[in-house]
């Protein structure tokens, strides 16, 4: 199993979002499309979600964005209760069969202003394990990753200056 995880602060991608060119380079028509549909402050939770699980996976994928990998090519796509799956194609879809990972589980959560994604890399081997615990697994590490940015910003909000 691999595990990669991704923190960011919303506004961090504010300025980037207004970029066609990185909205292009990032998000595919489907992911742009269904952000379009939410009201604004929505949107900007929902591609920051996006753009953190993608990386999120890259890490799982042990590459970054290089080696001919971007995020485009790491679809998060909604299943049948709303949860994020993940897609992979061209090159990220080969890395990933390269190293092993059959399968991928992602967990995406929103705490004030920060956004924090786990993912987990399957082998064939872990593929016996429950796909349900898993994401349970994932899951709680998501809310872990956030209480602890949480105590530690209401820790630094309270020095004295």
């Amino acid at each position: 199993m691999r595990i990669g995880i991704d923190v960011l602060a919303l506004g961090e991608l504010d300025r980037l979002h207004t970029r066609p060119w990185f909205r292009r380079f990032v998000y595919t028509a489907d992911e742009l499309a269904l952000a379009e549909s939410f009201g604004e402050g929505r949107t900007r939770e929902f591609l920051a979600g996006r753009f953190a699980a993608k990386e999120a996976v890259l890490k799982v994928l042990g590459t970054g964005c290089g080696s001919g990998l971007t995020p485009r090519q790491i679809r998060v796509v909604r299943d049948g209760r709303s949860a994020p799956q993940v897609r992979l194609t061209g090159p990220a879809a080969r890395r990933a069969a390269e190293i092993g990972v059959s399968g991928l589980t992602v967990s995406i959560a929103h705490k004030g202003e920060y956004v924090v994604a786990v993912a987990l890399g399957h082998r064939h081997e872990d593929r016996a394990d429950d796909p349900a615990a898993a994401g349970d697994a994932v899951t709680r590490l998501a809310g872990a990753a956030l209480e602890e940015i949480a105590k530690r910003e209401s820790a630094y909000d309270q020095r004295p200056e």
